[in-house]
């Protein structure tokens, strides 16, 4: 038998190797550094293993359960119901529907070239490893802290985001069904927090468990949204039920003080926060069967179905609000539940208010599982301090409790900005679509202009468009960011009630996270850290030629070398 390979029904006898040559996998380790384990490995081991790391997860999603946390995260229902403000309340019906297809043909491109890195790279570091591996030699590591510090932001943002909308919901509720009750920020925190512990709960349960719990949650999200894009012009209330097409696309209701154009582009923030959960399979992927296939597929099917069904949604509220400053400036403080009042009769408006909260509920156990996985990977790799502990992978439910918890505390203290006011709060949902489309754009954007043929593709790939797809999805992201941190009002009109805090809450943790580099991680961070048995091996015509008891290497991606240690080989 070739030592390069291994048997998935003999016996092994001695190391059994991961031949990178017959797992197609873009790696950190060398060329000719050949991973090996003491036991038989199947095809999903042998491409983890190929990627330098050891199988630590039971392989218990599948493709369609690795798609249902991606399309539980996505949340189109909860989300849009998050977000409308900024979709109606910048540009109006026209804002709305032209912003949400120009946005997703852009998105769409990032999307499939994430796939194409996933495929590649499927592993949970996602991103951070991607950026590691493809980056010039010496600006791995930057290139990886400064990638991975921006996902992790997004993602531990994520989770709180949308339980402080779900808690906003459910409390606007109780609002509708007493009017004389307003709720306290206070209430409202407290809310927020006790949703918060229960996915913290959920997200430390066996993977089988979550795997299921997130099949059933997101099942009933594409459910409760295809009744709800059914049963709204079916119920409305209004005469004539329809507005005209020619105000729906044609009529820009411009509540911002930039140009109309600009303010379409600012509508972008609601479908990039809405769909900024499609990277979850790629952090999955070390849990996923066949990972290298089912979870770019998953990607690309996130991206495709929630963005189709995302614009009819936006398609059926456009044609049936009546007085859009009624609804973003109603007393309940929830423009989502102001709309449905305004639209349907009360008790619809309230099941349609019902079946939203609990797709919100789903959508935030979704976010905490994929934070906590990317927390996991970072930890794996001593990126935080105390990585020791939040990188344990607990004996009984195999999953990442402590990371989890970490998640959980960490969001509980970013909650406290809502008792700061409307706008402190608001700057969660803008910083997790930045800092998100920030590190979905690192990778891709060093895949297209630097690497040149180093980078291998799996086998889910774009073929000779994968550049330009990346180009392009490249170049949106490069004029979004600055247009997230516009304030929807300018000159004398802008206080600090009004103003954009994106980039000053996005902005401040990144800049002490470079100047922490620049004082001390770049002395200590390698980049993506080895923790399989490996060998380095001369390279034949591109093969490696493998032997028992050499010397172990560990990459250096700072100057592109490779460090050594003793290997039992």
């Amino acid at each position: 038998m070739d030592k390069t390979q291994s048997s998935d029904n003999a016996p092994s006898k001695g190391p059994v190797y991961a031949n990178v040559d017959h797992d197609p996998v873009t790696s950190v380790l060398a060329n000719g550094d050949i991973p090996y384990t003491d036991h038989d490995m199947d095809a999903d081991e042998r491409v983890i293993v190929a990627l330098g790391y050891k199988q630590e997860f039971k392989r218990e999603f599948s493709l369609w359960t690795t798609f249902c946390v991606s399309f539980a995260v996505l949340g189109l229902l909860p989300s849009f119901a998050s977000t409308i403000y900024y979709g109606m309340g910048y540009a109006g019906t026209a804002g709305m529907v032209w912003g949400w297809i120009i946005a997703m043909v852009f998105i769409q491109c990032v999307a499939m070239s994430m796939a194409e890195l996933c495929s590649a790279m499927p592993t949970s570091g996602g991103l951070y490893y991607a950026a590691a591996v493809l980056a010039p030699p010496g600006y791995g590591p930057f290139a990886a802290w400064i990638t991975g510090w921006s996902n992790w932001i997004g993602q531990i943002t994520a989770a709180p985001s949308v339980d402080y909308a779900l808690a906003a919901m459910i409390l606007a509720a109780g609002s509708i069904a007493n009017p004389s009750y307003v709720p306290t920020a206070w209430q409202t925190y407290l809310l927020t927090v006790f949703i918060l512990l229960v996915h913290t709960v959920i997200s430390s349960m066996p993977t089988k468990w979550v795997a299921r719990f997130n099949s059933w949650g997101s099942t009933f999200n594409m459910l409760a949204l295809v009744a709800v894009i059914i049963a709204i012009p079916a119920g409305t209330k209004n005469e004539p039920k329809f507005t005209p097409a020619k105000e729906v696309w044609g009529t820009i209701t411009n509540l911002t003080d930039f140009p109309d154009g600009v303010a379409v582009l600012m509508t972008f923030v609601g479908v990039i926060w809405t769909m900024s959960g499609y990277d979850s399979p790629f952090h999955l992927s070390e849990e996923c069967s066949n990972a290298n296939v089912a979870s770019p597929r998953a990607i690309v099917m996130t991206s495709g179905v929630g963005g189709l069904m995302g614009w009819f949604l936006q398609l059926v509220v456009a044609y049936t609000v009546v007085d859009i400053e009624a609804v973003i400036d109603s007393e309940l403080g929830q423009p989502w539940a102001s709309y449905l009042l305004q639209v349907l009769p009360t008790k619809t408006a309230m099941g349609i208010l019902a079946l939203t909260i609990v797709c919100g509920f789903s959508m935030g156990q979704g976010c905490m599982v994929a934070a906590s996985r990317v927390t996991y990977a970072y930890a794996r790799d001593d990126c935080f301090p105390l990585s020791r502990y939040w990188k344990l992978v607990n004996g009984t439910t195999r999953t990442p409790v402590n990371a989890v918890m970490l998640n959980g505390v960490l969001g509980v203290l970013m909650c406290l900005l809502m008792l700061a006011g409307d706008v402190a709060i608001g700057a969660l949902f803008s910083i997790g679509a930045i800092a998100q489309f920030v590190a979905f754009a690192i990778p891709i954007a060093i895949r297209v202009f630097f690497v040149g043929n180093r980078f291998r593709r799996g086998p889910w790939h774009l073929g000779p468009y994968g550049s330009l797809v990346g180009g392009l999805g490249v170049s949106f992201v490069l004029l979004m960011v600055p247009i997230l941190c516009l304030p929807s009002v300018t000159g004398s009109d802008l206080t600090p009630e009004l103003m954009n805090w994106t980039c000053l809450v996005w902005g401040g943790p990144m800049l002490a996270v470079s100047v922490w580099w620049v004082v001390d991680a770049r002395k200590w961070f390698t980049g993506p850290k080895v923790n399989v048995e490996h060998a380095i091996h001369p390279v034949e015509e591109g093969s490696a030629i493998v032997g028992v008891g050499v010397e172990a290497q560990e990459p250096d991606l700072r100057d592109g070398s490779s460090k050594s240690s003793n290997s039992k080989g």
